[in-house]
This record gives C-alpha cells, sequence and structure tokens, in this order.
C-alpha cells in the first residue's frame, strides 16, 4: 500500500466538519487504582502456601492413577479449571500414554473426550472413530438422542476439525439440534454446562472466563468433583486475580500519566478493556511482563484507529501516516496539534519497551514497529475509501482489512515481552503472516464487521465486508452474513489445522493466536462488546477482575 503525496492542509481559518461517533465513556475509570485487590499479602502469602500443598496431592494423582477413563477426566477437569500451566509434563506423560490406548470399544462420551483431548494437544487423530456411532445407512444412531452427556462430548470434539472431515462437520448439526432439544428437560450442572458449550464450543472459549463457570460447575458435579482440586482452582484463580489488578492498577497509573483524554476525547476510552482482551491472550504469572507491554500496545492502538476512523481529515491522516512510515520524533511539527502528542506518546513507549528488553531482544520492537507502519497505511487506505465512497470486492476489501484489523501487529506484540522462546525466528514467520494469523485476522475482520456495520453505517464509514459481499454478488444482509460466516468457520479450521503436529513453533506461541482469536469470537459475537463495553463485557470484567471466588 502507498501513500498519496502529500497535500497541503486545509487553511487556519477554514472549519474543519468533524466525525464523531459518540462513544461512551469509560466504563471503570480509575476503578482499579481506587480499589486495590482485595487480599493482603499476608493473605496472599497463606494462600500460596495452601495452593503449593494441594499442587502436590494434584501431581501424586497423576501418578496414582492407571485407569483411561479416569486419567482422561482428571486432564480435562484440570484444563478446564484453568489448572493445566501448573501440570504441563504431567499431562504430557499422561496424553502419551492414552493416545496408544485402544478406544473401540468406548462409548461415545469417553470416545469423543479421548479424540478432543489429543487433538487439543496437536495429536492427529483420524474422527473415523466416530463411524462405530452410525447406522446403516450413513447417520449418527437415532438412540444416541437421549445420550446428553456423550453428545455434548462429540460436540465439543467435532469443533477440532479440519478441512475435509465432513463426519465432524455432520456431528455438529447432529449433536446441536439434539442438545438443544434435550435442554428444557436437564438440571444442573449439566444444563448450564450445555448452554454454555452451545453459546460457544469449548476450543474457542476464552479460557479465564470458562475456568471461572466450570469452577461453579465442577462444585455441582457430585460423579466427578474431587475436593483438593477444587480447592486449588478457587485458590488459583483468586491469586491469579490479584496479580492481574495489581497488573491494571500500574497500567491505569502509567496510562493516567499520559494523559490521553486531554486530546483524544473523541476516541474510545476503553484501558480497562484492553487488559481484559490482553489477559484474554495470556494469563498466566510468568507473562507478567508480556501482558503489560501488549495492553499498552493495544491502548495506543485503539487510539490510533479512532484518529483515522473517526476524527482526521484525510489530509491529517496522510501527514500522521508519513510520519510513522519515517518513525522519527523531529517530524512531530509537521503535525496537526491534536496527532503531535499521539505520535510522540507512541514513539516513546515504544523506546520503552526496548529499554526495559534484555539486549539479545531488544531487536523485536523494529518487528513491531514494521508492524505498525503496515497497520498505519492499511488505515489511510480505508480513509481514501471512506472519502471516495469506494466499495472495492470482498478480496480487495481484504487484502487491506485484514491489516486494519490489527490482527496481525498485536499478534507480534504479543510476542515481544515473552522471553526466550520468543525468537527470530518467530518474529520472521509471524511477520511474514503465516496461514494461521491470516485465519485469525479473517475471524477478527469480518466477526467485527458482522456485529457492527450497521451502528457503523450511521455515520460516515468505510464499507465493511458485509457491505462489499452485497454489492458484489447482489445479496441481501442476511445472506451476507451467513455465507461470511461459513468463511469465519473455514478460518477456525486453518487454525485447527496449523496447530496438528508437528508445527513450525512451540505451541506456546501458537496458543497466543489461538486466544486472540477465541477473544474476537467472545466480543464480536452478538455486538462489538469492545465499543459497547457497558454491557456484558462490563459483566465479564468484573467476573476475572473484581469479584473474588469464595472459598
Amino acid at each position: 500500500m502507498e501513500t498519496m503525496g502529500l497535500q497541503s492542509l486545509a487553511p487556519s481559518d477554514e472549519v474543519v466538519v468533524r466525525k464523531s461517533a459518540g462513544f461512551h465513556p469509560s466504563v471503570w475509570g480509575d476503578y482499579f487504582v481506587l480499589h486495590s485487590s482485595p487480599q493482603t499479602q499476608k493473605c496472599d502469602a497463606r494462600m500460596k502456601e495452601r495452593a503449593e500443598e494441594l499442587r502436590g496431592q494434584v501431581k501424586r494423582m497423576f501418578n496414582d492413577t492407571t485407569d483411561l477413563l479416569q486419567t482422561m477426566e482428571l486432564i480435562d477437569s484440570i484444563q478446564l479449571l484453568g489448572l493445566d500451566y501448573h501440570f504441563q509434563k504431567e499431562i504430557t506423560e499422561a496424553l502419551s500414554r492414552i493416545h496408544d490406548a485402544n478406544i473401540d470399544d468406548h462409548g461415545l462420551y469417553h470416545t469423543a473426550l479421548w479424540f478432543r483431548l489429543l487433538r487439543q494437544h496437536g495429536h492427529y487423530v483420524s474422527p473415523n472413530v466416530f463411524n462405530k456411532f452410525k447406522d446403516d445407512g450413513g447417520s449418527f444412531m437415532s438412540t444416541l438422542g437421549s445420550d446428553v452427556k456423550g453428545l455434548l462430548s462429540l460436540y465439543n470434539a467435532a469443533y477440532l476439525g479440519t478441512h475435509g472431515e465432513s463426519i465432524l462437520d455432520e456431528a455438529i448439526c447432529f449433536t446441536r439440534n439434539n442438545l438443544v432439544s434435550a435442554l428444557a428437560d436437564l438440571k444442573p450442572p449439566l444444563s448450564t454446562q450445555v448452554s454454555l458449550d452451545l453459546e460457544t464450543p469449548l476450543c474457542r472459549r476464552v479460557r479465564r472466563l470458562l475456568a471461572r463457570d466450570y469452577i461453579s460447575i465442577y462444585q455441582e458435579d457430585a460423579t466427578r468433583h474431587d475436593d483438593a482440586i477444587l480447592e486449588l482452582a478457587k485458590l488459583d484463580f483468586n491469586l491469579l486475580q490479584s496479580l492481574h489488578r495489581e497488573e491494571l492498577e500500574n497500567i491505569t497509573k502509567w496510562w493516567n500519566d499520559l494523559a490521553p483524554s486531554k486530546n483524544f476525547c473523541f476516541a474510545r476510552d476503553r484501558l480497562v478493556e484492553c487488559y481484559f482482551w490482553v489477559l484474554a491472550v495470556y494469563f498466566e504469572p510468568y507473562y507478567s511482563p508480556a501482558r503489560v507491554i501488549t495492553t499498552k500496545v493495544v491502548a495506543l492502538t485503539s487510539i490510533l484507529d479512532d484518529i483515522y476512523d473517526v476524527y482526521s481529515t484525510l489530509e491529517e491522516s496522510q501527514r500522521l501516516t508519513q510520519a510513522i512510515q519515517r518513525w522519527d520524533a523531529k517530524l512531530v511539527h509537521q503535525l496537526p496539534e491534536y496527532m503531535k502528542d499521539y505520535y510522540l506518546m507512541l514513539i516513546h513507549t515504544f523506546q520503552e519497551f526496548e529499554d526495559v528488553l534484555a539486549c539479545s531482544e531488544k531487536y523485536r520492537i523494529s518487528y513491531l514497529k514494521e508492524a505498525t507502519k503496515d497497520l498505519s497505511e492499511a488505515y489511510f487506505e480505508e480513509s481514501k475509501w471512506s472519502a471516495q465512497r469506494y466499495v472495492p470486492t470482498v478480496e480487495e476489501h481484504l487484502r487491506v482489512s485484514l491489516i486494519s484489523s490489527a490482527t496481525p501487529m498485536l499478534e507480534c506484540a504479543s510476542f515481544v515481552g515473552m522471553g526466550e522462546i520468543a525468537t527470530k525466528e518467530a518474529f520472521e514467520w509471524i511477520a511474514s503472516f503465516p496461514k494461521i494469523v491470516q485465519a485469525s485476522a479473517i475471524i477478527g475482520r469480518i466477526m467485527n464487521d458482522i456485529a457492527s456495520h450497521e451502528s457503523e453505517q450511521t455515520r460516515e464509514h468505510v464499507a465493511s465486508t458485509v457491505q462489499c459481499y452485497m454489492k458484489e454478488y447482489g445479496t441481501d444482509v442476511q445472506v451476507a452474513c451467513k455465507k461470511l460466516q461459513g468463511v469465519v468457520d473455514d478460518a477456525w479450521k486453518d487454525i485447527n489445522e496449523e496447530c496438528l503436529k508437528p508445527t513450525t513453533f512451540p505451541v506456546a506461541l501458537l496458543e497466543r493466536i489461538i486466544n486472540y482469536s477465541r477473544m474476537t469470537d467472545n466480543t464480536y459475537k452478538y455486538m462489538d462488546g469492545y465499543t459497547n463495553s457497558s454491557t456484558k463485557t462490563k459483566e465479564y470484567i468484573s467476573l476475572l477482575l473484581v469479584h473474588p471466588i469464595p472459598l
């Protein structure tokens, strides 16, 4: 994408008519500065000591459990409760045994659980294991309709399918129809679990929200729950919440010191939502530096998006784009007054990142800068489309809008603070816009457009993929959204495929991309939950960052 040659700005006596999006103010303000974590250091110390004891007990469970079904349920519970980061070695060893097990004589629930656990960890296992649950006509047996637990297990397993695995596509339709029919007659905790999974299958759920939900489900499940695992899950959740609140408090102070509201009252004030987004990408304590860096990048990107999308004239956008391409603080005088603070803030913050990185890691910021330059060019290209009322083809739109989704840049940012696992080769790879990042960007772009295209078109705004599809194929909005949702489903299959072993890079890196996609699904499932964050998003943030779990 090339920027156009510079043209003169409007004369100083000419009144510039600005767009306005009418974004609601921050839901949270300084809440996380004024309300420090309720846990005291003394209480935290006791909780950590008790959690350490319980981790020892759970590790012994892996050694003491030889039964295949019990081992699978142990792994599943630990993962759903968000505890698996403590037991990676034990889970890996157990999965090796499970992989070699004979599953032929097992029922639907355990066969599907076996399939899901192995696929989740990148092991290719054939979906043909489900052929035994089909009748002579090639359909799933109608007698399975009464096995709700088995149906739910198959439903969640089937979403880990890749292209061409038609039996898994059939399984999704079959299980969904039966689960919807059965739901009214179910009782908690199974009814709760079925409702949540029908809304979003397990493999697409934000892991912290899943853990919060599943702690309640697990506690109610008398057939499955273990007191030590349950206590550990609650303690671990609250200890992590305490750490996350401390991080957010410090990030809020940093943000207030920058005084972004002074010149950016037109932009979305969503710092807490930015942190929530990043918390979905990684929650583990050892990724604290990465979370801080990435939250700051997301917050700066949000303002940049609103400068281009909501406030700046085309000429101003052009000047900002050129300044970002050259990345030189001396160019600040070329920018209009309200852009100067932002431009310097962007340059200085990236320099701060470089300063805190180890000498061997400082090169990472050059990759982040290049990704930011690409993003600004994509934003400017869309600004031109908007000014010209141009509606491109879907393919042309996606060439630009997959970059303007900010997914490639923010996923690159997520690697910056991750330590040794993020190698120079990993940055070269993510900068090349690999298939898994493309798939993640497709999910982000299209789900955002489906959720927000109507509200965006009430003001001057670039055409969305929905409008482009309607124009190109002569369809109505419902058909366009349905077709584009199919593109999203295909992108999830691409992600599943790219995570099967052998993977190009460690799963710990791929997991950031998957988690980013999960958060996109969460944010845009019904509406733009980032822009309109006073609704469901506020509830999610309260669950993760405000309310501890009663012990």
